[in-house]
């Protein structure tokens, strides 16, 4: 993969940021807080284009929420010095599965969630006429690795063209905190997640078949060939492409008949 180059990415995604902030004549933006890498690049991005004044970060663990995760999350909003909210969602989510009454899914309990955490964000950024600043790297959305209409949602992805090694480079280069640097990736959907165990494979090895199939038109067996792996590996990564692209189109309908 090419090596990149981390001061123009760093201001080509400042200025779009700044750009869309203004194109919507809006005060600033929002970003969910997890803890993680993605939303802690997100936040510092968001500073860098806006200023801290127009962020606004929440933060919104349940029960699966790792302790670590949600200190994080506080402590990045602390350090940058942005306003920030906490609140946590179990109480809702509680009352969605008891007026429900469906069997338990943990699949559809952690897209449930997500989706909470979306509707939560969105109520804010209305009310204090913010952009939702998206969290997704470009690895996730390629693979479909987000809940639709929950994580997925958003009005900019100023991230959404790095690979996720390219947000551990960019990270490094804007000094995020090594600790979150180092932790490994985890969405706490469910209890003792993280996404490369979820997934099946190391987002190191995600990127290099995406980028050999996205960007190098390579075929799923010259991929594996390249990359000495199984041609599996290769085709369980490009299968979850192929499906996973509704999840970022706009709905489709069909074509209406003239007479």
């Amino acid at each position: 993969m090419p090596e990149l180059n981390l001061e123009k990415t760093k201001n080509d995604i400042v200025n779009f940021i700044q750009a869309k902030v203004a194109e919507a004549n809006t005060n600033g933006v929002i970003v969910g807080l997890s803890g993680g890498i993605d939303s802690t690049l997100a936040a510092y991005l968001a500073c860098e284009a806006l200023g801290k004044d127009k962020v606004f970060g929440i933060i919104m663990p349940s029960t699966t929420t790792p302790t670590e995760d949600k200190l994080h999350g506080i402590t990045i909003a602390q350090g940058l010095g942005i306003d920030y909210k906490e609140i946590a969602i179990d109480s809702i989510l509680n009352e969605y599965l008891s007026m429900t009454q469906l069997e338990e899914s943990e699949l559809a309990i952690g897209n449930l969630k997500a989706r909470i955490r979306m509707s939560i964000i969105y109520y804010y950024a209305n009310a204090n006429n913010y952009l939702v600043s998206g969290t997704g790297n470009k690895s996730e959305i390629l693979i479909g690795y987000f809940t639709k209409y929950g994580d997925g949602a958003c009005d900019i992805e100023p991230i959404g063209d790095l690979y996720k090694n390219d947000v551990y480079k960019l990270a490094e280069y804007l000094n995020v905190p090594q600790e979150i640097i180092e932790k490994p990736p985890r969405a706490g959907l469910w209890n003792n997640q993280t996404d490369e165990e979820e997934i099946g494979m190391s987002y190191d090895l995600i990127d290099q078949i995406l980028y050999s199939y996205t960007e190098k038109d390579m075929k799923n067996a010259e991929i594996a060939q390249k990359l000495n792996i199984p041609i599996d590996d290769v085709d369980m990564i490009i299968t979850k492409v192929i499906r996973s692209e509704h999840k970022s189109k706009v709905p489709e309908s069909p074509k209406k008949t003239i007479i």
